[in-house]
């Protein structure tokens, strides 16, 4: 029986990559950056605090940062309601879009692209077109992703996108033809939409059966034994919901698929990933945000509101929860634990390279080793209009995986830098042999609850009901509300919680006539 660490070190694959890399005596600098574990870890704890004595009122407070947060910002501000502040715990706004840059190019810590909305991602596109990333009827094509846009190391040797294509046999060709069947059958339900609230109720009980078994084990009850086929499933669940296929329900392993028609244009992505949209809500927006402002408590008082962070005392009629919902149990006043969500830890690397490593081939936008218990990387130069791109940054991103992420999250937090900077450098060298000698430095972020995971039982579970139900007068807006950590359900719902905020408190041109 292997005990916990052996058990939390296989799960973070260091086994499968320790040895791998060519040894060099060239300095590597780096560190960890938004090491903030320590304030997330005093609201966990409950620990004492000083209780601000100054007061201050705001109609409307929004609790978090993030996208959700954002948007729901950018949501009353387009309609015209102005009275209302914005509280981050963090020094800067962002959540999952933030980025950072250097004399190289600036880069993504999180989110890196927007897919080319379907139809129904209204928002998405009116968000879109404000800022400029459509017009006159067409995408913006400095930021639809250059080519090559994908490409995967497989036996020794890259292809063109991320579908194992060498090697493949006639039955796994079989089962890709069959799985895109039974893909094209559910997106014709109308069940699969992008944001997911919209298709809720259609499909009927056969979707609601989705939800109660994995995506590995509707893939063993469909028959589907392609190693290859199933590979992909599985990078591809990683990547979106930091989850495996033995850990997310079936329900959201094919949404994965079906939520999204085939569109030959896009992702759209820019060289901070999603720091680009982030740049241009923040400039809107600054009158409104306040960061370094952790909040500790969230109590009635009266028909509303007592926020308290660590600066000051909000009055409010109605909160925007817009933070990561696993924190309300321990602010809001009498909010009873959420057992049903779990969060994914992730690990992002930014790697900062002098030179672009010998035999690295036609670099992609995005570039993913089978195998690798990591998603690869993503080039924040790919976008550059420069002809020859001699210093370059890449993006390196692990979705922690396991049925055990508290331990895995421990394990990410008690691993120290030099030991993370060598695994990513590791897991480089299969592709790319001689990789050190191209490196400069290697920043690390250790994110321990970057999403909610899609577990089986998510969707129709009590507390997913309660945080969409919310409270008299303090309305939850986050991706979680989906369980999926995409924009797109992080603008819904940040959206739909400032809709039912002017409902509540009426619109601008109402309390003017009272």
């Amino acid at each position: 029986m292997p005990t916990r660490r052996q058990l939390v070190t296989q799960l973070l694959g260091a086994p499968a990559l320790i040895g791998l890399a060519r040894k060099t005596d060239r300095p590597i600098a780096g560190g960890f950056v938004f090491e903030s574990q320590e304030r997330g870890h005093r609201l966990r704890d409950q620990a004492a605090y000083t209780p601000p004595t100054s007061s201050r009122r705001s109609p409307v407070v929004i609790v978090g940062g993030g996208m959700a947060g954002l948007c729901a910002a950018w949501w009353l501000d387009k309609k015209g309601f102005h009275d209302f502040v914005l509280l981050e715990m963090e020094a800067e706004v962002g959540g999952n879009s933030r980025y950072g840059q250097n004399e190289v190019s600036a880069y993504p810590w999180g989110a890196h692209y927007i897919p080319v909305p379907n139809a129904e991602s209204a928002l998405v596109r009116e968000i879109l077109t404000e800022f400029g990333a459509w017009q006159d009827g067409q995408w913006n094509e400095r930021f639809l992703c250059h080519s090559p846009q994908e490409r995967l190391f497989i036996h020794g040797r890259w292809q063109e996108g991320l579908e194992p294509e060498i090697g493949a046999t006639q039955a796994d060709h079989g089962d890709y033809r069959r799985f895109l069947e039974r893909v094209a059958a559910f997106r014709a339900t109308g069940a699969f939409t992008i944001p997911f609230a919209l298709g809720e109720g259609n499909g009927g009980p056969a979707v609601d059966e989705l939800d109660k078994i994995t995506f590995a084990a509707w893939l063993d009850r469909e028959g589907f034994r392609s190693v290859y086929l199933r590979w992909f499933c599985d990078y591809s669940t990683r990547d979106d919901y930091g989850a495996g296929i033995a850990e997310i329900s079936a329900l959201a392993g094919i949404h994965y698929f079906a939520a999204r028609e085939h569109e030959e244009k896009g992702p759209l992505t820019w060289p901070e990933g999603n720091g680009w949209l982030l740049r241009k809500l923040t400039a809107k927006l600054a009158k409104y945000l306040l960061p370094n402002q952790p909040v500790r408590r969230i109590a009635r008082q009266g028909n509303g509101w007592r926020v308290t962070s660590e600066k000051s005392v909000w009055l409010a009629d109605t909160v925007i929860f817009a933070a990561p919902t696993y924190l309300a149990p321990y602010i809001v006043e009498d909010f009873a634990p959420l057992p049903a969500l779990s969060y994914s830890p992730w690990l992002v690397s930014n790697i900062t390279l002098d030179h672009i490593p010998d035999k690295a081939g036609d670099i992609a936008w995005d570039n993913v080793v089978y195998g690798s218990p990591t998603l690869g990387y993503v080039s924040a130069t790919h976008q550059s209009l420069r002809s020859r791109v001699e210093k370059t940054v890449w993006t390196h991103y692990w979705a922690l995986t396991g049925a055990d992420p508290r331990g895995v999250r421990r394990q990410l937090l008690a691993t120290d830098w030099p030991t993370w900077k060598d695994r990513v450098v590791q897991d480089l060298t299969r592709p790319h042999p001689r990789i050190q000698e191209s490196i400069e430095r290697v920043d690390v972020f250790r994110n321990g609850h970057a999403m909610s995971r899609p577990v089986v039982g998510l969707r129709q579970s009590t507390d997913l009901r309660r945080l969409r139900q919310g409270l008299p007068g303090l309305y939850f807006a986050h991706a979680d509300l989906s369980g999926f950590s995409i924009f797109e359900e992080a603008q819904y719902w940040g959206v739909k919680a400032a809709e039912r905020t002017l409902q509540r408190i009426g619109t601008p041109s109402l309390k003017k006539r009272r």
